[in-house]
């Protein structure tokens, strides 16, 4: 009994070292977050209070709003005279206690500024993950380093300290992100993972439709056959892709597929029910119903098209301060900065020293969301920067820790020059006007001549 107890109380304080610097990080990124929240703390979320209401209505045994009306007039679904929630349920889910005890006068922003910490401190377990199996010769201070540029050097940071719908939905998708990541990696918990991408799935849908490439990937890496050929290096991509696939044991990647794709059926059956008890058809989101001054545009050319592409590429690529000869001497358009702007430490994903079987199945899966993400009906407008790049930023984090390029003096001046940009846009955006452009249109882009 003795020899047993000391040995739990040694895997106690293994556990308990293991666990506080992603402890620590959380505290440290949640008491940032609330504190730049400023009196957006003090009382609820202001323009997008959907997970509450929706959190309010299930609490009520309803699908529909529990209110007679929605609070505000931005995004919400009306069907057969019924108003809804069309956004993913699942951040509402997480509401549901809170709403149970303090009602629909919670103070969502400071649940959601606090639960903001949770992403960072995943990443960091993630990275420490990466270097421990030697995917990654990153130290820990670069670790320390890369989560700092996410929490506070990438648009995440903006988006934890708003509390509305379109932001909050981010929060929980990037802790879901990390997780998906970490347990795809070798494939080695496809339950898990599939777990993580099906709730992914009820919180930011695009992430989800295209992001299970990665997992399919690793998955068929590890079950190739020891002796599998390897392929032409000189030989055409679809030769070498063809022979690589070739060298795949199918038995043990359908095992590992079956395995992540159950919790994928459940919640996507769960979703499905969800449409079709609110709209009639399984495959109706209801954002076909919202009641938006852009609904033509979506009836016309549907919520994802090419022709939405160049410009939400023009935003991705080409969204720059404007400099004007007035104080405040600059201003934003409301579509946002450009990814490399807000966060120039991206630019090293593409040119990595080295690139292994890993990295590629998260390039492919970085690639296949940006696109989908760049075909839909908005570009994330009203933003300080491009947001729905929070779909994959993880994974770019994770690229640039496995990529071996030496962080330098460049890499840290990036560093700091993304988290002084990133902390302006925390502290102005939604509440500082004058440094943004007041065109409700949408149709403004850049600046006017």
């Amino acid at each position: 009994m003795l020899r047993r107890a000391m040995w739990d109380a040694t895997r106690l304080r293994a556990l308990a070292r293991r666990i506080a610097l992603p402890s620590a990080i959380f505290v440290l990124c949640a008491t940032v977050y609330v504190i730049t929240l400023g009196e957006r703390r003090s009382h609820p979320a202001q323009a997008g209070r959907h997970f509450v209401y929706l959190a309010d209505s299930l609490l009520h045994g309803q699908l529909s709003l529990a209110a007679a009306r929605p609070p505000t007039d931005n995004d919400w679904a009306l069907y057969e005279g019924k108003w809804y929630v069309s956004f993913p349920p699942f951040p509402a889910v997480l509401l549901v206690p809170a709403v149970a005890i303090w009602g629909v006068d919670v103070k969502d922003a400071l649940l959601w500024g606090i639960l903001a910490g949770l992403a960072p401190a995943l990443l960091y377990v993630l990275l420490r993950f990466l270097r421990e199996k030697g995917r990654s010769e990153r130290k820990v201070h670069e670790d320390l380093a890369l989560t700092a540029l996410f929490a506070f050097g990438s648009v995440y940071f903006f988006s934890s300290v708003q509390g509305d719908v379109w932001f909050a939905a981010h929060v929980v998708a990037s802790c879901l992100l990390a997780l998906y990541a970490l347990w795809s990696i070798d494939a080695r918990r496809p339950v898990l993972a599939g777990t993580a991408l099906a709730l992914a799935f009820v919180t930011r849908p695009t992430l989800a439709l295209v992001g299970w490439t990665f997992f399919a990937i690793e998955a068929l890496r590890v079950s190739r056959r020891a002796d599998a050929p390897e392929a032409d290096p000189n030989a055409l991509v679809w030769k070498r892709i063809w022979v690589w696939l070739r060298g795949v044991r199918i038995a043990n990647a359908a095992k590992l597929a079956a395995l992540f794709a159950a919790p994928v059926l459940v919640v996507g059956g769960l979703a499905m029910w969800l449409n079709d008890a609110r709209f009639g058809d399984p495959f109706d989101f209801g954002h076909a119903h919202l009641q938006i001054r852009w609904r033509p545009r979506i009836e016309k050319w549907g919520l994802f098209n090419y022709h939405y592409l160049a410009k939400n590429l023009a935003v991705f690529v080409a969204g720059l301060p404007w400099l004007t000869s007035t104080s405040p001497y600059l201003k934003i358009s409301g579509h946002g900065l450009a990814l490399w702007v807000t966060t120039p430490n991206y630019l090293l994903t593409l040119w990595p020293k080295r690139v292994t079987p890993t990295m590629i199945a998260m390039y492919v899966a970085v690639a296949l969301i940006a696109l989908y993400n760049l075909a839909y009906q908005n570009s994330g407008w009203l933003q300080f920067g491009y947001r729905f790049s929070l779909d994959y930023a993880v994974l770019l984090i994770a690229l640039l820790a496995m990529g071996g390029r030496r962080f330098g003096p460049g890499f840290y001046a990036m560093l700091v020059l993304a988290i002084v940009i990133n902390t302006f846009g925390a502290v102005t955006f939604y509440r500082a006007w004058e440094f943004y452009d007041n065109d409700m249109s949408q149709n403004v882009m850049f600046h006017p001549d």
